[in-house]
């Protein structure tokens, strides 16, 4: 188990190698073409800056997954990998994801076009043997048909994938939750002894490191400053969509039954996802376009309350792991079913949005923007 965690780690560090590698170049490309996220209305930055940053994400962690995983087997001398179906499927889809994201940050793609490409690589994973396949007494529901669980799994993934890029809305902020939901799952995978998705995890979370460092303190003006762009967040999101529904599929001869399985995963995304469900309820109250842009966002809301860039991705950051401290509390040491656990959540939730609309009501801003056309 030492040497397995040693080759976690080994990925991890030539992951953000990798990023610190390619991101500068990256930056210089984007110079040279002139491929800049360019300012507006809606957007909180102020001067034009590159948007490539996720073309790093996928070759990188790819590079340091297969070095960790050659130097395991050399180790233990067996193959630790094994090619399956759902393998295969699932690298197919991610390529699928990471390329859609990459022709959207070079010449744009319409929000049609993405949602279809998204639902055909969802979908490859059912179709493969990967879905949800227990609700683990969510509601009274236990074990459920591939025919109930192929369009949850196909649904969860899409809107993980989607609440990743939606958020991506100031410095930090989707890569950050990502960060700290990668840290959750590797800690669960090690646990559960399956280290080949560890590795995996680990040499994502490298190459989001670095990212973060110059997407947070990187300086525009010195053409040192990225963004993620679509080939990033919905890189992200599939991965973060492909590990929920992973650890929350019951599968005796991979791990054994354990009735938080789909809290937990839950649990790792909370903030995003509880995000798109409150923007989405708001706009149908307001009688606004649901997939029309806007700065109705939880990181909009922090900074019309008062709150700098910074400040607002820290409080957003300490409200993720909140959750996860008091999920873990409620789950497996109270010992809480998943029903109650999600209602207390919202019930924090909503708080913290009431507590949010209060502050932006004293500093004299609105609590609910109208769309802008």
């Amino acid at each position: 188990m030492t040497h397995h965690i040693l080759l976690t780690f080994v990925a991890f560090v030539i992951s953000a190698l990798c990023g610190f590698v390619m991101i500068p170049q990256i930056m210089n490309f984007c110079k040279s073409k002139n491929l800049y996220d360019m300012p507006n209305g809606r957007k909180v930055h102020k001067t034009a800056v590159p948007r490539l940053g996720g073309l790093s994400f996928m070759p990188s962690m790819l590079l340091a997954f297969f070095l960790a995983v050659s130097m395991m087997d050399q180790i233990t001398g067996t193959n630790q990998v094994t090619v399956s179906t759902w393998t295969c499927c699932f690298f197919i889809s991610l390529l699928l994801i990471y390329g859609v994201g990459i022709i959207d940050d070079l010449i744009g793609l319409d929000a049609k076009t993405k949602f279809v490409v998204q639902i055909i690589a969802a979908s490859l994973l059912p179709a493969s043997g990967l879905f949800i396949n227990n609700l683990y007494g969510f509601f009274g529901i236990h074990e459920i048909p591939f025919w109930l669980g192929a369009p949850l799994t196909v649904f969860m993934i899409v809107f993980i994938d989607n609440a990743i890029n939606i958020i991506d809305g100031i410095d930090g902020l989707a890569g950050g939750l990502s960060f700290l939901a990668l840290s959750g799952f590797l800690y669960c995978f090690i646990n559960e002894g399956m280290f080949t998705y560890s590795i995996l995890i680990a040499g994502l979370m490298g190459v989001v490191l670095s990212y973060l460092y110059f997407n947070i303190w990187g300086d525009s003006a010195k053409n040192r400053k990225i963004f993620m762009g679509d080939s990033g967040s919905l890189t992200l999101g599939f991965i973060l969509g492909f590990l929920f529904v992973k650890y929350a599929m019951y599968n005796p001869c991979v791990m054994p039954y354990h009735k938080d399985g789909l809290m937990i995963s839950l649990t790792m995304l909370i903030v995003p996802m509880f995000d798109v469900v409150r923007v989405v309820i708001m706009r149908l109250r307001h009688r606004c376009p649901l997939f029309q842009a806007d700065k109705n966002h939880i990181h909009h809301k922090l900074m019309r309350a008062g709150f700098n860039q910074h400040q607002a991705l820290i409080c957003i950051l300490i409200l993720a792991v909140s959750f996860t401290l008091i999920n873990t509390l409620l789950t497996i040491i109270c010992d809480m079913g998943m029903t109650y656990t999600i209602l207390i959540d919202i019930v924090i939730f909503f708080i913290f949005n009431y507590m949010v609309n209060k502050a932006i009501e004293q500093n004299n801003g609105l609590a609910f923007m109208v769309t802008e056309k």
